[in-house]
């Protein structure tokens, strides 16, 4: 199942916990958009003719772009592509953006699943994240695009704010439940280097993170899903039902082939990794000259195993091991039996899967269960030719 990832690197103003590539400088989206297409149409045979199943425009903040904008990208796509009739096809907007006029344009473009960058429904936590929406921005948008007929809606959720405690973060499940939406993402606050709120966190101007209550959430909001029968598929990703789990998310945690387009956006083949540059002005100058600015990693056999543990381990199917060559194989079973009498883990025969006491630890258990570059690789039972 292939996907396209589109970067749209435009926002109106940085939020000061984000680490993401993008300019709030739109002065040169114009050009962008036409180096966009001109990659659009190099990139035509990386996926090697397979049918695209979703596309994703991330960023940034990819509801900035016009009806215009978006009609001339499709187009591209739909030109040098082979989509499918129901593919999934999901961007991203901040509420800020989504008037009832952008939204009915969006329901009249190929857009199919809106994931909305909430955070939160309280207007003290998004000036404190410097968003530029408010609380009210929030809820209208929602209402609206479901009045528009928009039947695949994820709001985006972070906890863990210094200044935001239990109660508030309660608050946030039930006004995120009650407006009936079909997915939640809910990531806990982390601090990156360069940073506006790493600045503001070592001078002194905010509060340091508080890991303590930030892992109280994160279990306050396992329970609640729970208790609302949510598929807590990933760890941090929830969807009413099976049909509303995201297909292209899902596709990365997978190891399915994915081409991303737009600076600073990955693609992956199955063999190796490439990567844009993360620079506007580098990527439209390059693309302007018809010269892709991309670095390129060949992955090692070991390498795509700990791909695997990497990103397979983080969600509810778990690691699958019973493909691997059997060195690996006896490895993960060993490694893995102590963590399951530790209860951090479910295993048997054919996989790896956190409990949720291990999801509290999932990066250290992922760290206990990659192997090293010297390790034994054996393809005799490998099915899925992962290595």
């Amino acid at each position: 199942m292939a996907g396209i990832y589109i970067h749209i690197p435009y926002c109106r103003q940085a939020c000061s916990y984000c680490d993401f590539h993008f300019s709030v400088t739109q002065e040169t989206k114009d050009s962008f958009i036409n180096s966009l297409i001109s990659e659009i149409s190099i990139q035509k045979n990386y996926l090697e003719g397979e049918e695209i199943k979703t596309l994703y425009f991330g960023g940034g903040t990819p509801s900035l772009l016009s009806e215009a904008d978006l009609e001339k990208i499709f187009n591209a796509l739909f030109n040098h592509f082979s989509i499918s009739s129901n593919a999934e096809i999901t961007l991203e907007a901040n509420p800020d953006d989504l008037t009832d006029e952008k939204i009915s344009g969006l329901k009249h473009s190929p857009v199919n699943r809106l994931s909305i960058g909430v955070q939160s429904f309280f207007d003290k936590d998004l000036q404190w994240m410097n968003r530029a929406h408010n609380a009210a921005q929030a809820y209208a948008c929602i209402i609206s695009a479901q009045d528009a007929g928009f039947e695949n809606i994820s709001a985006d959720l972070i906890y863990g704010l210094p200044d935001s405690g239990n109660h508030e973060w309660e608050e946030n499940l039930n006004k995120a439940l009650s407006f009936n939406v079909q997915h939640l993402s809910c990531y806990s606050l982390t601090v990156e280097p360069r940073t506006a709120l790493a600045h503001l966190i070592s001078t002194g101007k905010n509060k340091p993170l508080n890991e303590e209550q930030s892992a109280q959430q994160f279990v306050m909001l396992m329970k609640r899903m729970k208790a609302e029968n949510w598929l807590h598929y990933e760890i941090s990703s929830f969807a009413l039902e099976n049909k509303f789990i995201s297909k292209h998310n899902t596709s990365y945690w997978f190891g399915e082939k994915y081409l991303g387009l737009g600076p600073s956006a990955h693609s992956f083949n199955g063999n190796s990794r490439q990567w844009n540059v993360a620079n506007n002005q580098r990527y439209t100058g390059s693309l302007s000259k018809g010269i892709l600015p991309f670095e390129k990693e060949n992955l090692t056999p070991v390498q795509r195993i700990n791909e695997r543990i990497i990103t397979e381990l983080r969600t509810m199917w778990g690691l699958t091991i019973s493909d691997f060559g059997l060195p690996v194989f006896n490895l993960l079973r060993t490694r893995s039996k102590e963590l399951a009498s530790d209860n951090l883990v479910k295993a048997d025969e054919n996989s790896i899967i956190l409990t949720d006491q291990g999801k509290m630890i999932a990066d250290k258990i992922i760290l206990e269960l990659m192997l090293d570059e010297e390790a034994t690789i054996d393809n005799s039972r490998n099915k899925k030719s992962v290595v």
